[in-house]
């Protein structure tokens, strides 16, 4: 009798059947994740004007940008954001997976806000998945492929920090971005690297250009959605054909089981 971690991926306060779920083995462990859309959040496209004055707020790092067309938002300082922990530890610009975690050492219940007032989104690619996360000629894919031609520009899906950027074996040209939240999110095959490890980049920044370096058999964008090393599938949390984020809020949670035999 051995203790099985599986991860459950829901949407806050909201529970799904059983029979709703799909079960996909991620590293040494099952990832179950449910099929749920509340909330969701559209793309950003472009800016929304000039910029007409910024105002600060009583929280250090943040401020209100004013623009031209009478529309505003928060802001938060980079360099404000980048001295949190979460840029800090298992930071490695080398290595895919710093991490190295059993799922036995995380959290029962983890809350990831995806996109809130400060953590806007920007869809990496508006188009319909032609090859999918899971299992794909004996071999684990670990996220999904999206349609791009040589050249075309890459956009970060969510702010944050380049933590590596770099020719790394089968992804090629791969530039990992980790999040304030502590997702990770991977854009592989480019045949160009616009950014740098450490760098800062904004939703929908220019990261890349399409390409179809390292195992690949021709042009596309490879996408990833990871938390602390593990890979989950980037469709529940993006509808790539709308272009929209499903949910504002993941909820993870660890569930333990004991199976007959394991």
């Amino acid at each position: 009798m051995k203790l099985k971690c599986i991860f459950v991926l829901v949407a806050a306060a909201v529970y799904m059947p059983a029979a709703m779920a799909q079960q996909l083995k991620t590293k040494t462990e099952e990832v179950m994740i449910p099929h749920l859309t509340k909330e969701s959040v559209r793309s950003l496209r472009g800016v929304p004007g000039n910029v007409l004055d910024t105002i600060d707020t009583q929280t250090p790092g943040v401020q209100i940008i004013l623009y031209e067309n009478k529309t505003w938002k928060y802001y938060r300082d980079p360099s404000a954001a980048v001295q949190t922990d979460v840029f800090k530890e298992n930071w490695d610009t080398d290595a895919v997976d710093p991490y190295h975690e059993n799922l036995i050492s995380l959290p029962d219940k983890i809350s990831i806000w995806v996109a809130d007032t400060l953590s806007q989104y920007h869809c990496p690619r508006q188009v319909r998945v032609y090859s999918k996360f899971g299992m794909r000629h004996r071999r684990r894919h670990q996220g999904v492929d999206l349609p791009l031609q040589r050249g075309e520009p890459v956009g970060a899906a969510f702010s944050g920090r380049v933590r590596l950027s770099k020719y790394y074996r089968g992804y090629g040209n791969l530039v990992i971005i980790r999040h304030e939240n502590g997702l990770e999110t991977f854009y592989a095959h480019l045949s160009e690297r616009c950014v740098e490890a450490g760098q800062w980049v904004d939703a929908g920044d220019k990261i890349g250009l399409g390409g179809s370096t390292g195992r690949s058999t021709g042009p596309h964008l490879h996408f990833e959605t990871r938390y602390k090393g593990y890979a989950f599938d980037p469709q529940w949390l993006i509808d790539f054909e709308s272009g929209e984020l499903r949910h504002r809020l993941f909820v993870l949670k660890r569930k333990h089981s004991r199976l007959p035999g394991l």
